[in-house]
């Protein structure tokens, strides 16, 4: 057979074969037509991809945006925060949040708070604070107040919102001390934040290693990791975090415990990750590229490095979104208990240690809003997490 007839003369033996391969350039589009909108999802990188798929759950969006305005808040806590940390108002100890008016007897005033009539109640022993209508106090935007040092590096006075002339602002409410809450949880938000991405970071880095070396090798020291990892697991979290946490002298320094407290709780949290990179690595060592890795001479560091762990990047992705809030109530947890981070240090769990006494809590249930960023960081965490697990297979 011969061009496509069944009675087309064969060659001569010894004769050079023809061949019927076009030498013009292949056009893709050729084969069939593609819509515009086809063309461009066929030819999008996987990262268009995942970024497309990602934009279509729009509750994992707009907590994406919340934890990125959390985040970027903590670089600014000072210019946020209307009082210093450590701002006290003797005459205001327990003062109940102020509310923030805009209208003084039917006329617009602008931002606004009143002032304040102080009683103690004789037979409760609670500090009565009420509005006094007659004193209107404007709220002031973008002016000088409490001084304090910007990152511990040069000394500033600028702030966002400050107190009134001569008046006082307190969103939250005050603490025993007289110390702004809402100010202390804008504080806080920088250790109790920062702290799940250093642990996340020292998890990583040990579950990538050990997981991938255990599944790249598998043999004897795949058996002592996964050992290991169920040793760790089997271990009740919470009292295993007490038991490190209080082997720190309490000659430490606050920075020294901040770091300690991060180490631990990215020491415990590696062997979930160990696991999922494992068995990844256990299902593409096989692979025929991982083949013609080792075939080149390449070494199993570059293999794991180069070749494999970026096969699975989006899964480790995913993961930190889940292991994060997971860092932030280890860490909450901890100072809550009195374990973790002590004063002068102030995060999230060490303002709430200040509720742990339910008589201070029924008179004054402010001290327990330390607990709503808390959760909603949590809840941010996960829905954010569901949305770049599903984003991680724009296929599906």
């Amino acid at each position: 057979m011969r061009d496509g007839h069944p009675n087309s003369p064969l060659p001569a033996p010894g004769a050079e074969m023809p061949h019927f391969v076009s030498d013009k350039p292949f056009d893709p589009r050729s084969v069939e037509r593609l819509t515009p909108a086809q063309e461009k999802v066929y030819l999008a990188s996987q990262l268009k991809l995942m970024w497309w798929k990602f934009k279509q759950h729009k509750v994992a969006v707009v907590c994406g945006v919340f934890l990125l305005v959390m985040y970027a808040s903590t670089l600014i806590s000072e210019l946020i925060a209307p009082y210093n940390l450590h701002t006290r108002h003797v005459e205001r100890i327990f003062s109940a949040p102020q509310a923030i008016h805009l209208f003084h007897e039917g006329s617009f005033v602008g931002p606004f708070v009143y002032g304040a009539n102080y009683k103690l109640n004789m037979e409760t022993l609670k500090r009565e604070y009420t509005e006094n209508k007659s004193d209107v106090k404007k709220v002031r935007f973008f002016c000088s107040g409490d001084a304090y040092k910007f990152w511990g590096l040069f000394d500033a006075n600028f702030h966002f919102v400050c107190p009134p002339k001569k008046g006082t602002l307190f969103l939250f409410g005050t603490d025993r001390l007289g110390r702004d809450m809402f100010s202390r949880i804008v504080y806080g938000a920088r250790i109790s934040l920062t702290i799940g991405l250093l642990g996340v970071s020292i998890s990583f880095i040990l579950g990538i290693v050990i997981g991938g070396l255990a599944g790249y090798y598998g043999g004897w020291f795949d058996m002592i990791v996964q050992r290991m990892i169920e040793v760790l697991q089997s271990l009740p979290a919470i009292p295993l975090w007490m038991a490190l946490a209080s082997i720190m002298p309490s000659t430490w320094g606050p920075l020294i415990v901040y770091f300690g407290i991060t180490i631990i709780l990215g020491i415990l949290d590696w062997t979930g990750l160990a696991r999922a990179v494992r068995s990844k690595l256990l299902a593409l060592r096989e692979e025929d590229y991982v083949v013609a890795a080792q075939l080149m001479g390449a070494n199993p560091k570059r293999i794991i490095g180069r070749h494999l762990v970026p096969g699975f990047m989006s899964h480790l992705i995913a993961s930190a979104t889940i292991t994060i809030p997971t860092m932030v109530l280890g860490e909450t947890a901890l100072s809550f208990l009195g374990l973790g981070l002590r004063p002068p240090i102030t995060s999230w769990g060490v303002l709430l240690k200040e509720a742990q006494n339910i008589n201070v809590v029924a008179l004054y249930p402010w001290l327990l809003l330390p607990v709503l960023p808390v959760i909603l960081v949590i809840l941010a965490f996960n829905f954010f997490g569901d949305g770049l697990r599903d984003a991680a297979d724009p296929y599906k």
